[in-house]
């Protein structure tokens, strides 16, 4: 909060004067605190729980919990304080803080013992680059960057190396510099749990001869040890549960196919019109990415018996129809990639037979090759049909990907979300969820968004405007199956670095399970394209009800240290 003051700013030698006012509590927050308080105007612990539990819906809350709250915020606010009680502009102060009153709930509470295709697990692609997917560099840095950040699935792109003797990470018949693939497997070995305990899987898309494939094998085993998850007999008729599962690390892939050996030259061998065929295929047709069999015939090499037996997810390449390739097997489970292409065709011609497939086995979908600056595709029409693996560039930036750290958010931050009950469900007559298939209003979400606060901590006076304070206005979208889709608008708020809207909107919701919340806050500019002030999506199914604090982030999802918005969220 602010003290009254002036701010200056200078325009044509001249300098223009603006008063700063401090934020005052709203009317609203004025009535929360009218109900939890004493005759004195003074809100003590017991009546402070009386707020958490009655006014913000939080359950289990003792006195003694609602002290210590009231405790640490009062620290912040003056460390010498005498007497545990909030005044009006204490309270005030309070529901600002995000760290004491966040939108979402911060520890996991998900059910976490079914098995792995139950979950949306958060994927990375390509996760080895820096950039770009033509010339970046390849690096361990994202890697560990993705898991701090609680993705769960690494993808490695595997080729030998220049002389063909060692294995090198690399985005194939591109640009792309080199990592080792040693280097690759100790960073995600030190990091693979920092952020969460559940189960590392990493993909593998193998270039390898069969003698590399067994260095593979000794590298795996040698780096990882007991972390290793290695599947016995049985164990793929279904997955095992994240909780059975916590702190091992599980290879997936494509097995290799017995008598053959992959082309020595299958990586890349410097010749430049090789190249050039090669980067014209990358901008006009799409790579499969996933395993390709680009072996020739030898029946004196065999894949080595050990690779085979560390792959923890089998994977399958869809060669076949798309709809054979849907067919849920009998036998054991296993992981099916598909490009974002090929999904919007199976979800307009087959999209019951994606849920259906995707309630057994595990349905990965990529980004389609020619979005070479590594952007996003947008992430729900794969969560709608069941997908659990929509593998994002993480080092990219953009809307698809605020949706993805979104849905992240959920469950603690963990990695692993649990799907809805209905995807994974078969009615009477064994139907599946249908997202074509229109329902009735679940839920009601209303929003208000009261003020924002913290630019002018974390922005230059003349970030948004040079002569003049900025003129804020927040957009709110709500994302999710497709009658649920909808956008609102504050109006602008001129000339004020802390805008106050006080406006009230309604969401109402078929699918609340699926739906996000994402705000994004803008500056209004007359002459150019308004200017980006922060963001957040939120998962609707994690929202807590009452009055909020709400941290803001930038364009690649790093939260700013002192933007917020106060909102308030009430479901009917």
């Amino acid at each position: 909060m602010m003290k009254e003051g002036y701010q200056y700013y200078k325009m044509f030698g001249f300098n223009r004067k603006f008063k700063i006012t401090e934020l005052k509590p709203l009317p609203d927050v004025i009535d929360a605190f009218s109900l939890c308080t004493n005759r004195e105007s003074q809100t003590l612990p017991d009546h402070f729980r009386q707020f958490l539990v009655e006014f913000q819906g939080e359950e289990g809350v003792t006195v003694d919990h609602a002290r210590v709250i009231m405790e640490q915020v009062l620290h912040h606010i003056r460390p010498n304080f005498n007497l545990c009680c909030f005044t009006l502009d204490d309270f005030f102060k309070y529901l600002f803080f995000d760290h004491f009153n966040a939108p979402i709930r911060s520890e996991g509470h998900h059910d976490m013992a079914a098995p792995l295709q139950h979950y949306f697990i958060y994927t990375g692609h390509n996760s080895y680059l820096t950039g770009n997917q033509l010339n970046s560099d390849c690096s361990e840095v994202p890697i560990i960057k993705a898991l701090h950040k609680g993705v769960r699935v690494i993808e490695l792109d595997l080729w030998p190396n220049s002389s063909k003797d060692g294995i090198d990470v690399l985005h194939g018949r591109t640009m792309t510099t080199p990592v080792t693939l040693e280097k690759c497997l100790k960073s995600i070995k030190e990091h693979a749990f920092v952020n969460s305990p559940y189960p590392v899987i990493i993909t593998l898309e193998d270039h390898l001869t069969p003698n590399l494939q067994a260095k593979v094998a000794e590298m795996v085993i040698e780096i990882f040890g007991d972390m290793l998850y290695c599947p016995k007999d049985g164990d793929q008729d279904e997955f095992a549960s994240p909780e059975e599962l916590k702190h091992r690390i599980l290879l997936s892939t494509k097995p290799p196919k017995e008598n053959l050996e992959r082309q020595a030259n299958s990586s890349m061998d410097g010749n430049m019109s090789n190249l050039n065929h090669d980067l014209s295929q990358f901008f006009h047709i799409e790579f499969e990415d996933e395993n390709e069999d680009d072996a020739s015939e030898n029946p004196e090499q065999k894949t080595p018996p050990e690779y085979k037996q560390l792959i923890g997810i089998h994977a399958a390449k869809a060669s076949k129809e798309l709809k054979e390739a849907l067919t849920v097997d009998s036998g054991k489970a296993k992981r099916l990639s598909l490009s974002e292409q090929t999904l919007e065709k199976a979800a307009s011609l087959c999209g019951t037979d994606l849920v259906r497939f995707t309630q057994k086995n595990i349905l990965r979908v990529y980004p389609k090759g020619t979005r070479v600056t590594s952007t996003n595709f947008k992430p729900l029409l794969a969560w709608m049909h069941g997908a659990q693996m929509v593998a994002s560039n993480m080092q990219g930036y953009g809307k698809s990907l605020w949706m993805m750290h979104g849905m992240f958010r959920s469950n603690g931050g963990c990695g692993y979300v649990k799907k809805p009950d209905f995807l994974m469900t078969k009615g009477p007559n064994n139907e599946v969820f249908d997202p074509q298939v229109t329902s009735y209003v679940k839920k009601t979400l209303k929003v208000k968004v009261y003020a924002g606060d913290g630019w002018r901590m974390d922005f230059s006076q003349t970030h948004f405007d040079k002569y003049s304070p900025p003129d804020f206005y927040t957009k709110m979208y709500m994302v999710g199956v497709p009658v649920d889709v909808i956008k609102k608008k504050t109006r602008v708020i001129k000339d004020d670095w802390i805008p106050v809207w006080d406006e009230e909107f309604t969401f109402p919701l078929t699918v609340p399970e699926l739906a996000l919340l994402k705000i994004v806050v803008r500056e209004h500019d007359v002459s150019e394209k308004d200017d980006f002030a922060g963001q957040t999506c939120l998962p609707v199914s994690e929202l807590k009800t009452g009055i909020r604090a709400v941290p803001l982030h930038n364009k690649k999802g790093e939260k700013f240290e002192s933007v917020k918005l106060l909102m308030r969220f009430v479901f009917e």
